[in-house]
């Protein structure tokens, strides 16, 4: 889910921010078409182009619910807004989180009271008998498919404490546990799990198990700022819920449900707890949005420009959203180096083409699908694709 968390690496220019008139968003922009008119063998020059929107579009608008709460409106009229025919109903459980800063194949955590390891080869806990020169903890894949736990002082090398059949977890009794990954350190709630990816792999992943409740606790802080409207903290927090437990249930046999990047929902454990999303998370415990008595596809991204786009879902529907109006009219360019770079079998760039939209006539739409040309060939990707490639806000783009 791409939300408030993700940083662009273009520098972008707002022509036009904060368009307060419904009106003003009911404007589409103009058809694109391609504009290039390059010989068959000269360079076209840079790609120029505005954006609306940050993101796919699809669902709750981060922004828009934020403006629906200054306006008065409640949790659940932004949610039947921007989730039309959903029914309520709860969820409970455990979430499987993919780590995605551990890349290593060992598990390594902060020494601390209570410490202890399960095996998932035999489903037995074990207390680990700490010596008082110990810093920290680790579990490695051993033979056989066990798992080590080791113990290593300030210095000097591991310790072997104990092997254990199968994958193994280190948990401290419901209190957080601080992962020592290769690019700092993290608190998380639950336990931290050495997991197999696949059978008969050489390698281990680390996985965060969580209660749902407590995974929620380190999610909607890093989609929405803390400082935001109560009802715009609530809407997110049933939205970022439901997503989990339909994510959870659509990825019930892999070995982690949700990773903790925009491919999911941003997660950051205990690390990013705030006092304010807390109170969001409990004042909706529990609460999800339902279609045939499923947990609901509940996508959602930072702004949709003025206008939500179609999902995969028939509850992800494309209408006007007179709330949202942060992201329009951002100017942003595409190098021609850097679209020979993406396609190298164009050869010489020479233009884009604009091929098919969304939105059946009622609004500009985003792009579904581009055409680039080069001089040896051309080729056509997504507007999601395209998108991805350039870091653009999103795929409702005008050529100029």
């Amino acid at each position: 889910m791409k939300g408030l968390s993700v940083v662009r690496s273009r520098v972008v220019t707002i022509l036009a921010v904060l368009v307060t008139s419904a009106a003003a968003l009911a404007v589409p922009p103009a058809t694109a078409t391609a504009t290039a008119t390059a010989a068959p063998d000269a360079r076209a020059a840079t790609v120029r182009l505005v954006t609306n929107g940050f993101g796919h579009g699809h669902g709750l608008s981060q922004y828009g619910a934020q403006a629906q709460a200054l306006a008065g409106r409640s949790t659940q009229q932004i949610l039947r807004f921007y989730y039309p025919s959903l029914a309520n109903g709860t969820a409970t459980g455990t979430m499987k989180v993919l780590l995605s800063a551990d890349t290593t194949t060992d598990v390594v955590v902060l020494d601390r009271p209570g410490l202890r390891v399960r095996s998932l080869g035999n489903a037995r806990t074990y207390r680990l008998d700490k010596p008082a020169a110990a810093r920290r903890w680790r579990i490695t894949p051993a033979s056989g498919g066990r798992s080590t736990i080791a113990w290593k002082g300030a210095r000097g090398s591991w310790h072997t404490a104990r092997t254990v059949p199968g994958e193994a977890e280190l948990s401290a009794g419901g209190q957080p546990v601080t992962l020592v990954t290769p690019s700092g350190r993290r608190a998380y709630r639950g336990a931290l799990r050495s997991a197999l990816p696949s059978a008969g792999a050489r390698t281990r992943h680390t996985v965060n198990v969580v209660p749902l409740e407590s995974y929620l606790r380190g999610v909607v802080p890093r989609e929405v700022f803390p400082s935001w409207k109560p009802a715009a903290l609530r809407a997110q927090a049933v939205a970022a819920r439901t997503y989990a437990a339909f994510e959870r249930a659509d990825y019930s046999r892999r070995y982690f449900h949700v990773d903790d990047t925009t491919s999911s929902q941003v997660y950051g454990g205990v690390t990013n707890e705030v006092s304010s999303t807390d109170a969001a998370i409990k004042a909706t415990a529990r609460q999800v949005l339902t279609s045939g008595g499923r947990p609901a596809f509940t996508q959602f991204s930072a702004s949709n420009g003025g206008w939500m786009s179609a999902g995969s879902q028939p509850y992800l529907v494309a209408k006007q959203d007179p709330y949202d109006d942060r992201y329009q009219g951002v100017t942003d360019s595409i190098a021609a180096g850097e679209l020979e770079r993406a396609f190298p079998a164009i050869g010489t760039f020479q233009r884009v083409e604009v091929v098919t939209r969304d939105g059946n006539g009622q609004w500009g739409g985003r792009v579904t699908l581009i055409r680039i040309v080069g001089s040896q060939t051309s080729t056509a990707v997504s507007g999601e694709t395209f998108r991805s490639y350039f870091g653009l806000n999103s795929s409702w783009f005008d050529l100029r």
